[in-house]
């Protein structure tokens, strides 16, 4: 896989990602339905500072850990692709239920600087996008990626975070579409954790390999 491809197959890899309903989308939506369509937004923008974060660690982490000792890369693939395997059996377990939104996961007042920061600390907070994020890039990434790499994939990652949760508060800060999502959302679940269970069996798979 060229790095070109590499990237693209990591963007691809974290929008589905991203549409899994967790804390992140359910704050989203929360703000978007019961604050405003501005205050969802903001949300989304923090939500996308954070992935440049995540995205980050896990190049520096990566680069790092392919320097120093490479059969922890190797226990990092098998592990990461051992995680992605489960995440996608809790997906498609909970494919039927709906989602509910917390109330307590709301802001006080309306404040879109105040949505902002909420929504960062939210997604800092989450050591499961940690893993995430590093499961991915482990999986897709090739072990020299070159330069450019490390520059062009934050602002990606930030598109696609931010992309995806904008189109989140879009959604359900209108009536229509968020009942047209909603109605969607068993397939929807199901399609993600098909390929994110694919992923983490081509992880575990390649991980013998790594150092070829």
């Amino acid at each position: 896989m060229t790095a070109s491809a590499a990237v693209f197959a990591i963007l691809v890899a974290l929008w589905l990602g991203a549409m899994i309903p967790g804390p992140s989308f359910v704050l989203v939506a929360r703000n978007a339905i019961g604050l405003s369509r501005s205050d969802g937004l903001a949300t989304a923008v923090g939500m996308g500072v954070g992935g440049i974060f995540f995205g980050g660690i896990a190049l520096a982490g990566l680069y790092t850990l392919l320097q120093a000792v490479e059969w922890l890369y190797i226990g990092l693939k098998l592990a990461g692709g051992a995680y992605l395997i489960f995440v996608a059996s809790k997906i498609w377990r909970g494919a039927g239920r709906p989602i509910t939104v917390d109330d307590g996961l709301a802001t006080v007042s309306g404040s879109a600087r105040k949505s902002f920061w909420v929504g960062l600390s939210t997604q800092l907070s989450n050591p499961k996008t940690a893993i995430w994020y590093g499961s991915i890039f482990a999986a897709l990434l090739p072990q020299h990626p070159p330069l450019w790499c490390y520059f062009v994939l934050p602002p990606l990652v930030f598109a696609v975070e931010c992309g995806w949760y904008t189109i989140v508060a879009l959604c359900f800060s209108s009536k229509g579409p968020r009942e047209v999502y909603l109605r969607g959302k068993k397939w929807v679940d199901r399609i993600a954790a098909g390929a994110i269970s694919a992923l983490g069996v081509r992880l575990i798979l390649t991980a013998p390999k790594a150092g070829i």
